[in-house]
């Protein structure tokens, strides 16, 4: 089947009535790009992250327009589209797409990803694929942050590798991918929590895909700053291994309830950290009593690893 897309020219002041003629007259899934509504999205969400894709940006830098698709024989369709784009005054383009699968091209943008120099992460459909040898980490892509590709979440399996873990706390856990590396490399144990409760259902998804489930690994939803009750539960044991990787000021935040995780042999990992900001994450982790013993660097991002201060 092929689609064409279609492409309508609006206004920041008016793409939401344009979008809502459109709904109204029966088009749907429709795709708005707009430089104004990104920019207040990234104003009202700054806290969540340090860096946004430059490259997005300047894709966006004046856009304004909404983005649909039809099959090239809806002739209905498209006639009637062209009546109203011309009754709103605006104009439209159209675009014919090679003819594809659209239902399972998208997996062509998770290909089986090298981590380090033993790991593999894999999509749930590739699972059985040759690994070369490495340990398959296999998860469901693209549905929360964590897939494998990113340098912060690179950097922290590279140093898991070089660790013998038992037990493991991974705080802003997402898919679960590093809880579930830590298993793979041969903890016991492992509990993966985050805020948002969506994490939860799939950090366990993908923990069964590798054949784990509870008491190896846990996933909780809450905040450890916030939730006196989790972190009463969550502080009753010290982890070989706690790790934080999320984004810095986030890791500030929580950098004084740290070490409550923490023995005298723990490792704690930091990453999600852009090199501008590092010197703020190591003040915080020095004050909070954590000695830093290295960093690691990928492209902007680094990664911090620390101990318990020895008193």
């Amino acid at each position: 089947m092929q689609y064409l897309e279609i492409t309508i020219s609006t206004a920041s002041h008016s793409i939401e009535d344009t979008a809502a003629a459109l709904t109204a007259a029966g088009f749907s899934d429709l795709v708005l790009e707009d430089q104004a509504e990104f920019e207040t999205f990234l104003d009202e969400n700054r806290a969540y992250w340090d860096y946004i894709d430059e490259s997005l940006q300047q894709k966006l830098c004046g856009l304004s327009q909404i983005k649909l698709y039809l099959e090239d024989t809806d002739l209905a369709g498209r006639a009637r589209l062209e009546e109203l784009v011309g009754s709103l005054g605006l104009a439209m383009t159209v675009k014919e797409l090679a003819e594809t699968n659209w239902e399972e091209s998208w997996k062509d943008n998770y290909p089986p990803q090298p981590v380090g120099e033993k790991l593999l992460v894999l999509p749930y459909w590739c699972s059985q694929e040759e690994t070369g040898g490495r340990i398959p980490v296999i998860l469901d892509p693209g549905l929360t942050f964590g897939t494998g590709a990113h340098p912060s979440t690179q950097m922290v399996m590279e140093q898991m590798e070089t660790m013998s873990i038992r037990s493991c706390l991974d705080l802003g856990s997402g898919s679960g991918i590093l809880s579930i590396a830590a298993l793979r490399l041969g903890a016991e144990s492992a509990i993966g929590v985050d805020i948002d409760p969506k994490a939860e259902d799939i950090a366990r998804e993908n923990a069964a895909y590798n054949g784990f489930a509870a008491p190896e690994f846990t996933a909780l939803t809450g905040n450890v700053t916030a939730d006196k009750k989790l972190m009463s539960r969550l502080s009753q044991k010290d982890y070989d291994l706690v790790l934080v990787n999320i984004v810095a000021d986030v890791i500030i935040g929580l950098a004084p309830t740290l070490p409550q995780f923490m023995g005298s042999d723990s490792t704690l990992v930091c990453s999600g950290i852009l090199d501008t900001r590092l010197n703020d994450v190591l003040s915080a982790l020095e004050q909070a009593g954590l000695t830093v013993t290295h960093t690691r660097a990928k492209e902007d991002w680094r990664c911090v690893v620390a101990k318990r201060r020895r008193l």
